[in-house]
């Protein structure tokens, strides 16, 4: 059986998406923790397409330079 790596990390959200979160909690009598898992495993992809700020071509089409 594989062990579990847990870690302890703080996150910070919005008041207003925290409450969300919790009321989503709630509702599937789930932990905070597990639903911030969870909706990452199904955005990661998403996620994964965003451009970096490293990349040397971030913002080239972007107006907030301006």
């Amino acid at each position: 059986m594989a062990t579990s790596d847990k870690r302890k990390q703080s996150l910070y959200f919005p008041e207003t998406m925290l409450k969300e979160i919790q009321q989503e909690a709630a509702r599937q009598d789930r932990s905070l923790s597990w639903i911030v898992q969870k909706a990452w495993q199904m955005a990661r992809a998403d996620i994964a397409r965003f451009p970096s700020v490293n990349d040397p071509s971030h913002g080239e089409d972007s107006d907030d330079e301006a």
